[in-house]
């Protein structure tokens, strides 16, 4: 098979590259023929809109080559440029495979967009050969607009580590993702003066880049129990997830979250909002804690609950390494899309 796999370029830090990435280290490109073309870069307007141009230029270079277009796509921007690819893929008799990560496309959809606008949205999403989605949540949303049958669920996944002792005689919480406010980092500093009242060496380690000047502003306030830890990642990342007892994510929206599912792999307590594909990962009280988008309070007694509670953190730490190492393994995920790549092509 050849696979032609376009979205973000794979060095910028965001959950599709990681995906991507992910399937290259498991040998996705030892099974297939298979080529990656970036069509977005970190930087500026005009670092992006050239990065896009000559991504689109590379694709029509070598777009007769392969049989399988596979767009990773998200929404706003996202979503702007890769229907341009999804039509001209279509225009040359291509096999599609829509690829979506994002976790905030009904936004986008019913908010941002007027019927003409969700219409054309409808005509390009519906160009797709196989829909992906992250889970079962999304399937209902695009199922109303292109029809159910014609989704899969396929959520994201990771290498599992080898097992190992954790150790959860301390205090330390991590977060590994955006620091914006989207991610529920206002809520996440908000809570912190009071568990560092209860216990004095809590801390707070936050992996990632700043979006919102604002609160890196907050986040030095407290430096006694916050430290930023820039973008992290490789065996740095996997030894902050080692150490850490939690691993916490009050995002207002999420597709699927590779870090939480890595945390998961290493027997992390979770804290996690109750919004998008999360659930489809903790199980309340079972693999994690489940709190309501934008609630510090709630946040902050999930926290308190589980570095309060040894117990309960190990229980729950130890039940997500079960579901991650059951569900969620990279190498069922890949053959999975093996077999979806083979539908398309009539196989």
């Amino acid at each position: 098979m050849r696979v032609l796999m376009i979205g973000p370029a794979r060095c910028v830090h965001g959950g599709i590259s990681g995906v991507v990435n992910n399937y290259y280290e498991a040998g996705l490109a030892q099974k297939i023929t298979l080529r990656y073309i970036g069509t977005m870069v970190e930087g500026g307007k005009f670092r992006k809109l050239w990065q896009a141009g000559i991504a689109f230029l590379r694709f029509l270079l070598v777009l007769w080559h392969y049989d399988i277009v596979h767009v990773n796509m998200a929404s706003d921007n996202s979503y702007r440029r890769k229907s341009f690819f999804i039509r001209t893929a279509k225009r040359f008799r291509k096999k599609i495979v829509i690829h979506q990560h994002g976790g905030d496309f009904e936004t986008f959809y019913h908010q941002e967009q007027d019927e003409k606008g969700r219409a054309q949205i409808r005509r390009v999403l519906s160009m797709g050969d196989a829909f992906l989605v992250l889970a079962p949540a999304w399937r209902d949303f695009f199922g109303e607009l292109i029809g159910r049958e014609r989704i899969t669920v396929l959520p994201d996944s990771i290498a599992i580590p080898e097992a190992f002792e954790k150790d959860y005689d301390n205090h330390k919480v991590l977060f590994l993702g955006r620091l914006c406010r989207e991610k529920g980092i206002g809520e996440l500093l908000s809570s912190v003066p009071a568990i560092a009242r209860q216990f004095p060496d809590f801390h707070l380690y936050l992996g990632g880049i700043w979006e919102d000047r604002d609160l890196e502003r907050r986040a030095a306030q407290e430096k006694e129990h916050v430290t930023w830890l820039g973008w992290v990642s490789g065996e740095e990342k996997r030894d902050w997830l080692r150490q850490c007892r939690i691993l916490t994510l009050p995002s207002y929206f999420e597709g699927q979250s590779v870090s939480l599912l890595e945390a998961m792999a290493h027997y992390c307590g979770i804290v996690a909002t109750d919004t998008g594909g999360i659930p489809q990962m903790i199980r309340q009280e079972e693999t994690g804690l489940l709190v309501p988008v934008k609630d510090a309070a709630a946040l902050q007694a999930g926290l308190l609950r589980l570095l309060e509670d040894e117990a309960l953190c190990r229980r729950l730490g130890c039940a997500a390494r079960e579901k991650v190492t059951a569900e969620f393994g990279i190498e069922e995920n890949m053959q999975t899309l093996l077999g979806i790549y083979e539908k398309v092509l009539g196989g």
